[in-house]
């Protein structure tokens, strides 16, 4: 690893690391900007397939990323452009949360003030983005021997990675031979509204079943996309899962004719790369806007005049008839197409949602905006993943390398 003396200043003789593909998990690919670089979660050729502004800024915020190095530094900088959002009329978002690990222990969490602004007017379906200055992140007082160091990126803000300073050299951390899990999903597997970037539910399930996570949630954009599948089909993996259903009724974007066919392609293209991995298909939890209404999902206006976020479903119940989707009409025909290719792909397996999240849990811990579930939440379906997936008995138990 090639390394620069940056100075010595507040005490310390930094060293500058390059912020290299070595140096970082969970990403795709790294884009070189104008300020560092830039963790993508699709690479260069999907994002060309598709113009979608959701998309481009789902995939580009860095949930599962994390920088992680080996070093005997007991002080680490690290300088980021962050992308903050900010809702025409709703609550301010909270900065961007960074979480420090050591040895896999969670050992500090801080922020970046400062940044790029994206301003969305739900009202009008505009955003309008303003640039922003570079802020330092600082964690200190770290133990002075060697040890693996993780910086979990924020998983709702995009990054761009400027500098990372230390006091002592770094090198990439060592392989320690664990399983990679790769999973896609919805915003609700990007991380929604977590407090942080390890307590979305994937990393929390990552952490106890004792897997390395590649997070391929993303926010709106869980739609069956073919150039998605291709991602999954080439990226290495041991373990693999899909969740599947709350994006395709939300945006309204097919009916139970496409639907069916587009989740055998996209399993078939899957399948392709990794033709014998577990791959577990999961089911929408539980939402109860849409357990038995179809989308679109549509901003509450009347909410957000009195300065809330909520969100409801704007179909009509009687179109399911003529082949709109609901959850109930997804977990039904996902279920039926887990049971056919199952006879001949016996690590397929199928997970109804609702056991990760279901009524009597939505009477505990509603979710707040109707759609999204909150940190509690969050550690409930991650726990309870875990447990179903890399349990006893789960399609992941055999998660040893």
């Amino acid at each position: 690893m090639n390394t620069t003396k940056h100075g010595k200043h507040n005490d310390h003789d930094w060293i500058t690391t390059p912020i290299t593909a070595d140096l970082l998990r969970g990403a795709l690919e790294l884009e070189h900007t104008a300020h560092g670089v830039l963790p993508h979660r699709l690479p260069a050729w999907a994002r060309a397939q598709c113009t979608d502004g959701q998309l481009a800024m789902a995939e580009a915020q860095p949930s599962g990323v994390r920088l992680v190095f080996r070093t005997r530094a007991t002080a680490v900088e690290l300088d980021t452009l962050p992308t903050k959002r900010v809702h025409v009329g709703a609550p301010p978002r909270p900065d961007g949360v960074y979480d420090l690990l050591v040895d896999g222990q969670l050992a500090d969490q801080a922020g970046v003030a400062g940044g790029n602004t994206l301003t969305i007017d739900m009202t009008t379906g505009t955003a309008e983005s303003r640039p922003g200055p570079v802020g330092t992140l600082r964690f200190s007082g770290l133990p002075g021997r060697d040890k693996d160091v993780e910086i979990w990126l924020p998983h709702n803000e995009t990054t761009e990675l400027v500098a990372l300073r230390t006091d002592a050299p770094v090198g990439p951390a060592p392989d320690r031979g664990r399983m990679v899990w790769l999973h896609h999903g919805s915003s609700i597997s990007h991380g929604s509204d977590a407090a942080s970037p390890t307590t979305i539910w994937p990393a929390r399930a990552a952490s106890l079943g004792g897997v390395e996570l590649v997070n391929l949630g993303l926010g709106g954009s869980a739609l069956l996309d073919p150039f998605t599948a291709r991602t999954l089909r080439d990226t290495p993996a041991d373990l693999i899962s899909v969740k599947i259903g709350i994006n395709v009724v939300n945006t309204d974007l097919m009916r139970l004719r496409a639907f069916g066919p587009a989740v055998h392609g996209f399993l078939d293209t899957v399948r392709e790369g990794h033709p014998a991995a577990p791959l577990l298909v999961v089911s929408p939890v539980l939402c109860p806007i849409h357990e038995d209404t179809p989308g679109p999902s549509a901003p509450d206006f009347t909410a957000l005049a009195a300065g809330r976020l909520q969100f409801r479903a704007a179909g009509d119940p009687a179109e399911r008839a003529s082949g709109k989707l609901t959850l109930g009409v997804v977990r039904d025909e996902l279920a039926r197409i887990v049971r056919q290719r199952a006879a001949d792909d016996p690590n397929l397996h199928y997970l109804d949602g609702r056991e990760l999240y279901g009524r009597a849990d939505s009477a505990e811990l509603p979710l707040p905006d109707g759609l999204h579930p909150d940190t509690a939440t969050h550690r409930l379906i991650g726990e309870r993943f875990a447990g179903l997936a890399f349990g006893d008995g789960g399609p992941f138990a055999d998660r040893r390398a």
